[in-house]
């Protein structure tokens, strides 16, 4: 029961980072190299890229007292809708031509008491997405299918 899902997601957000504590800037497509998005300040590795589940970002708002939960202050590359990325926890998952595998959760940092303020740390937790690193890289665009990849026994 644990393999199977309702449908696949699909990519709603795509946000990049070119310098560390810098603003995250949108982008419709980019390209996922071994270290993570290219024009990103990412760690090459189990924390190369980092997704969020659209679904969490009105819960994190309400439990941060706001109106909305924009992607760029989450701080996450990826944002995904319709999957439940934290069930594909060390499972791998096709985004575009890029193949990803989920290497464990991504903990809020303290940034978000300046993001959401007084809080908003402790709205993410357990609501703050994964950390990935690439199997594949390649080219990932905004309503990409996101869906796990059948490992063969």
């Amino acid at each position: 029961m644990m393999a199977r899902h309702a449908r696949d997601g699909r990519v709603a957000w795509i946000g990049l980072r070119p310098e560390r504590r810098g603003g995250m800037r949108e982008a419709a497509e980019a390209e996922l190299t071994e270290a993570g998005l290219r024009g990103d300040h990412a760690r090459p590795g189990k924390r190369a890229l980092t997704l969020i589940q659209a679904e969490h970002l009105p819960v994190i708002a309400a439990l941060a007292g706001r109106e909305s939960a924009p992607p760029e202050l989450m701080r996450r590359n990826i944002v995904v809708s319709g999957l439940n990325l934290i069930a594909f926890r060390k499972a791998q998952l096709s985004i575009g031509d890029a193949v990803i595998e989920i290497t464990g959760p991504a903990h809020p940092c303290s940034r978000m008491e300046e993001a959401l303020g007084p809080g908003g740390y402790t709205a993410m937790r357990n609501h703050g997405g994964v950390c990935a690193a690439v199997i594949t890289p390649g080219r990932i665009r905004i309503g990409d299918p996101v869906r796990p990849v059948r490992m063969e026994t």
